[in-house]
């Protein structure tokens, strides 16, 4: 067996687990952005929440399961992310307390001041946690400055350009991240409609319609600015040219999020576009896990960067049941509540 082989199916399914991720939190994500503005009384606001209540939770365990698993699968790759990029990360772990105690703390107390204030708190974590997510995309497409040691430290922002000197926040992260501004709104809109009835149905239908225009040229232009600032995508996709299907899932999944007949079609092509997204980034950059715009011979890959052969193969052995299992309790949630939803 080639040497690549066990640590090109862990990327692959780290991929897969992030894309799920998003997917999921990414409509929890949007119900809290479009929060104040499809929800104008307490009952339409309760409703919102209702409608992400039972999963919202939930569906962040798959943002520790791929961690996770990043770190087992990739413990190099683990050890320079999450030193390099500390205090993004300590800013994400912040804005998802916030969000959390937000939903959590709102129904403590009837007052005109706490309720509002809860209110806000989770339309403003979850619309910055989406703009963090997406320059977080950004970082790793466009690379970071790795040295011979596989370290890296990146200032929050420097001049805003992509060169090795650039910071966390550049134009083409910044432009990434308000992409993912948009497309999780529009993502978590379709959601709200399918899940509520009613004036709040009928103003989450609005917003994913009028956000669908600001999705579409987001999706172009953070696709022709990537090409320009990784050449690596140029080069992974002509060696690889059956990778196109992910590009193509995104295509089809956003003209559905649009066109499709029904609600639930509508949010699954939101689902397919996301997941189109998600996997034409990781086989864009592969074999990197983590480029360097500093020296591409530094970058890290899927074999310098991956734990050993043993392990990795112990793991998939546990990691395939387990996956299994959690993906039966997540089917057996969704289930139990489906339908539409109101805010008592």
């Amino acid at each position: 067996m080639p040497a690549s082989i066990l640590p090109t199916l862990w990327f692959c399914l780290v991929a897969a687990m992030i894309a799920v991720y998003v997917v999921l939190d990414g409509f929890d994500l949007g119900a809290g952005i479009l929060h104040l503005v499809v929800a104008r009384t307490d009952a339409e606001r309760r409703t919102v929440l209702a409608s992400i209540g039972p999963v919202w939770d939930a569906n962040e365990v798959w943002l520790l399961a791929g961690g996770g698993t990043l770190y087992f699968a990739f413990p190099a790759l683990y050890a320079s992310s999450f030193s390099g990029f500390y205090l993004p990360l300590m800013m994400v772990l912040w804005l998802l307390i916030l969000r959390g105690i937000s939903i959590e703390f709102r129904s403590h107390l009837h007052s005109a001041v706490w309720e509002p204030f809860w209110d806000a708190g989770f339309s403003l974590s979850s619309a910055l946690l989406a703009v963090f997510f997406g320059a977080a995309l950004g970082n790793v497409v466009r690379g970071v400055p790795l040295d011979k040691s596989g370290d890296f430290f990146l200032p929050l922002w420097t001049d805003f350009g992509t060169g090795q000197d650039a910071g966390i926040l550049d134009w083409y992260t910044v432009l990434v991240g308000v992409a993912a501004l948009v497309v999780l709104a529009q993502h978590g809109a379709l959601w709200v409609a399918l899940k509520t009835a009613g004036e709040v149905e009928r103003r989450a239908t609005v917003w994913a319609n009028r956000l669908w225009w600001p999705v579409a040229a987001a999706t172009v232009a953070i696709t022709i600015a990537s090409f320009e600032v990784q050449p690596l995508l140029k080069i992974s996709f002509a060696e690889r040219p059956w990778t196109l299907v992910f590009p193509a899932l995104g295509v089809a999944g956003l003209a559905a999020s649009r066109w499709a007949s029904a609600g639930l079609r509508r949010f699954l092509g939101s689902t397919a576009f996301i997941a189109g997204l998600l996997t034409s980034a990781a086989a864009g950059i592969y074999p990197c896990v983590l480029p360097a715009n500093s020296d591409p011979r530094l970058s890290l890959t899927v074999v310098n960067a991956a734990a050993g052969s043993y392990g990795l193969g112990v793991g998939l052995a546990w990691f395939i049941p387990g996956t299994l299992l959690a993906t039966a309790y997540f089917v057996y949630t969704y289930r139990s509540f489906a339908g539409k939803v109101n805010g008592s």
